[in-house]
C-alpha cells in the first residue's frame, strides 16, 4: 500500500524543445531515430524524476512509434507526462511533434509517440516508493487505463517467456 500523498498529472508534465541540426542526420538525410529516442528518454526521465521526487531510471521502453521523419531545422517538442504509477514504478507517455522550418505558421506534425517505464531509486540504487498519480481529466483517466493494459501485457509476456525457458 502506498502511503505517499498523490500528485496530479499536471505536476509532472514536461516539454523539452530543440532545433535539429546537421549533427543529428542519418544517411537518408533525416534526423536519426536514435536522436529522437534519446530526446524521448530525456523528456520522460524529467517527468519521472519530477513526479517521483528524486532519481528515477529507465527500466523499459515499452513502445516507440515513428510516424513522420524529422528534418534538419525542425523545431521539435517532446511532451511527457506520467500515465500510471505502481509502488516503485511508473509509466511515462511521450508525444513528439515537429514545427517544420520551411512552413512556419502551420500546425506541428506528430512525429513519434512512446511509452517508457521508470523505477524510482534511492541513493543506493534500490527501488523506492513513489507517490501515486492522480488523473485530472478524462484524457488522463484514459491514459491511465491504457497504461494498465500495457502493464498487464508486459507482465504476461515476461511470464510467458520465463515459462517457455523451463520447457
Amino acid at each position: 500500500m502506498n502511503l505517499l500523498a498523490g500528485k496530479p498529472t499536471s505536476y509532472s508534465r514536461v516539454t523539452l524543445s530543440r532545433i535539429m541540426t546537421a549533427a543529428d542526420v542519418n544517411l537518408y538525410g533525416t534526423v536519426h531515430g536514435g536522436v529522437i529516442m534519446k530526446f524521448v528518454d530525456d523528456a520522460a526521465g524529467a517527468a519521472a524524476a519530477r513526479h517521483s521526487g528524486g532519481n528515477a531510471v529507465t527500466a523499459a521502453i515499452d513502445e516507440i512509434v515513428f510516424a513522420a521523419p524529422v528534418r534538419v531545422g525542425d523545431l521539435v517538442h517532446a511532451h511527457a507526462a506520467v500515465n500510471w504509477t505502481g509502488s516503485s514504478s511508473l509509466e511515462v507517455g511521450v508525444r513528439v511533434v515537429a514545427e517544420r522550418w520551411d512552413t512556419a505558421g502551420t500546425e506541428p506534425v506528430e512525429v513519434a509517440t512512446a511509452y517508457l517505464v521508470f523505477v524510482g531509486i534511492d541513493a543506493d540504487g534500490k527501488p523506492r516508493s513513489i507517490p501515486p498519480v492522480l488523473p485530472e481529466t478524462p484524457d488522463d483517466e484514459r491514459r491511465q487505463r491504457e497504461a494498465e493494459i500495457r502493464r498487464k501485457h508486459r507482465l504476461a509476456r515476461r511470464d510467458a517467456i520465463a515459462e517457455s525457458r523451463t520447457v
